[in-house]
């Protein structure tokens, strides 16, 4: 898997556009769902990152893009579910996030913001 190009709004993996957040799960790319954290908005003024999402635990790392700007929030058991399963949690804008899993993505997963 080759992340190619990342600008705000979308990002290109392989020769394939996406112009929506995604979440990378062994190699695959799928669309994150986040329609389950949308009640949480309020709470946090943009749709978090929360465990009521389908996240993509089968790893050593799950690397979190945030956006462009980072505003993506991430709930805090979402940190302590992955401190309980033993899993290295990086969070960072997506950009840095893209960096990171460009030096080393073997057993990572990600789920990256690409606007924000």
């Amino acid at each position: 898997m080759k992340i190619e190009k990342f600008v705000f709004g979308s990002i290109q993996i392989d020769g394939t556009q996406y112009e929506h957040d995604i979440v990378i799960d062994r190699g695959k790319v799928s669309k994150r769902r986040k329609k389950a954290s949308k009640k949480l908005r309020s709470s946090y003024g943009h749709t978090p990152l929360s465990l009521e999402e389908d996240i993509p635990w089968k790893c050593q790392r799950l690397v979190v893009g945030t956006g462009a700007s980072g505003a993506m929030p991430v709930v805090p058991e979402l940190r302590s579910e992955a401190k309980k399963r033993n899993i290295e949690l990086v969070i960072l804008p997506t950009r840095e996030a893209i960096n990171l899993l460009l030096q080393n993505a073997e057993g990572t997963n990600a789920v990256l913001h690409v606007t924000c």
